[in-house]
C-alpha cells in the first residue's frame, strides 16, 4: 500500500515541503528510516537525525526551521505527533477493511448480520446470532449460540466468544482470548470431593471495551459478569464470575480478579496484581504492580503492596524494609553489649 506526500499532506491537513509525488509505503522510527518509509519528527531530542535520516518523508511541526541541508520530504503540520497518531490511526482503518464471507466456515441457522462483515476461514457461528454492522471476525475464531454483538467490533484470530454472551458497540478483542467460559465454581462434599455448581448466567461486555490477547473472562455464575464503557484489559488477565469492572477503568497484564468483586470507575490497576473476591473497589482508585488487594478500598485510594496499603506510607516503609538487615544486625550487636 504507497502513499504520496501529496496525499498523506491531504489526510493531514499538512503542507508539503519538497516532493509532492514522494512516496512511502512503510512507517520507521527517524533513525532507522530507509528508502520508502515515513517518520515524524516530535521530540527536539531526536533532531539531529533528520539531517541523515534516509526516510523519503517526514512530518514535522510548523516550527521546525532546517539549519542545514535535508533530502528527507517534509509534511508541516500543528503537531508532528498528533499528526502521526492520526496517520497510524488512518493507516490501521485501511488495513483492517476487510468483508466478505471466505470459507470454509460455518454460519448456523436464524443468524443475522449487518453490512461490511468480514469472516474469516474457519470461523463458526452458532445459533440464533446477531452481528451488526461493519463487524470483523479473523480465522478460526468460534461464536456460540444466542451471542449478540453490535457495530464495528474486530475479533482478531482464535477468539473464543461461548453462548449467551452479549457484546456492544466498537469493542476490539485480541487473539486468543475466552469470553464466557465457566466460572470456577465447585462445592466441597462429605467424602472430600468437589461437584460442580453449574454456571448459568453470561457475561455483558459494554461499548468501546478492547481487551488484550489470552485474556479471560468468566460466565456469572447466575445473573451476570459486567466490563463497563470504555474498559481496557491487556493481555492475560483473569476476570472470574460474576466480577463488575466499570466504566473507563485501565487493567494491566497478568492481573488476577476473583469471583463477585466489584471495581469502580476511572480505576488504574497495574500488572500482576491478585484480588480477592467478593469486594468493592471504589472510583478512581490506583494500585501499583504485584500488589496483593485483600480488603474494600475507597474511592481515590493509591496502594501498593501484598497486602496492599497506602502508597504513601508503602514508600516510606519501604526505607526501613531494605536496610532491615543492617537494623537486625545493629540490634543485636546492642544486645550482645547490655
Amino acid at each position: 500500500m504507497k502513499f504520496t506526500a501529496e496525499q498523506i499532506a491531504g489526510i493531514l491537513e499538512g503542507k508539503v515541503v519538497g516532493n509532492p509525488n514522494a512516496e512511502v509505503f512503510k512507517l520507521a522510527k527517524i533513525e532507522e528510516g530507509t528508502e520508502g518509509s515515513l517518520t515524524f519528527l516530535a521530540n527536539p531530542k531526536y533532531i539531529n537525525y533528520i539531517y541523515s535520516t534516509k526516510a523519503t518523508i517526514t512530518i514535522v511541526s510548523n516550527t521546525f526551521v532546517p539549519e542545514q541541508e535535508i533530502t528527507t520530504t517534509l509534511i508541516k503540520v500543528e503537531d508532528a505527533y498528533k499528526s502521526f497518531s492520526k496517520l497510524l490511526e488512518y493507516y490501521n482503518q485501511v488495513k483492517l477493511m476487510k468483508s466478505g464471507i471466505e470459507q470454509p466456515s460455518m454460519i448456523s441457522e436464524n443468524v443475522t448480520y449487518g453490512e461490511g462483515l468480514y469472516l474469516g476461514s474457519f470461523c463458526y457461528i452458532g445459533k440464533n446470532v446477531k452481528i451488526g454492522t461493519n463487524v470483523k471476525i479473523y480465522p478460526n475464531s468460534f461464536i456460540g449460540d444466542n451471542v449478540t454483538i453490535g457495530n464495528d467490533c474486530i475479533f482478531f484470530a482464535g477468539v473464543r466468544i461461548y453462548s449467551e454472551t452479549e457484546i456492544g458497540n466498537n469493542c476490539t478483542i485480541h487473539s486468543g482470548t475466552i469470553i464466557g467460559s465457566d466460572g470456577f465454581g465447585f462445592a466441597p462434599q462429605q467424602d472430600g470431593t468437589f461437584k460442580k455448581v453449574p454456571q448459568i448466567g453470561n457475561v455483558i461486555i459494554e461499548n468501546d471495551v478492547e481487551i488484550g490477547a489470552n485474556t479471560t473472562i468468566d460466565r456469572a455464575t447466575l445473573g451476570s459478569t459486567f466490563i463497563r464503557n470504555g474498559v481496557k484489559l491487556d493481555n492475560h488477565i483473569q476476570v472470574a464470575h460474576n466480577v463488575d469492572i466499570d466504566e473507563n477503568t485501565v487493567i494491566a497484564a497478568q492481573t488476577g480478579i476473583a469471583g463477585s468483586t466489584k471495581i469502580g470507575k476511572n480505576c488504574m490497576i497495574g500488572g500482576q496484581v491478585g484480588i480477592a473476591g467478593h469486594l468493592t473497589i471504589g472510583n478512581g482508585v490506583k494500585v501499583q504492580a504485584q500488589s496483593g488487594i485483600g480488603k474494600n478500598l475507597p474511592d481515590n485510594e493509591v496502594v501498593q503492596g501484598s497486602p496492599a496499603f497506602n502508597y504513601g506510607d508503602f514508600a516510606k516503609s519501604y526505607v526501613h524494609f531494605k536496610n532491615l538487615p543492617k537494623i537486625v544486625s545493629d540490634i543485636n550487636e546492642f544486645k550482645k553489649n547490655n
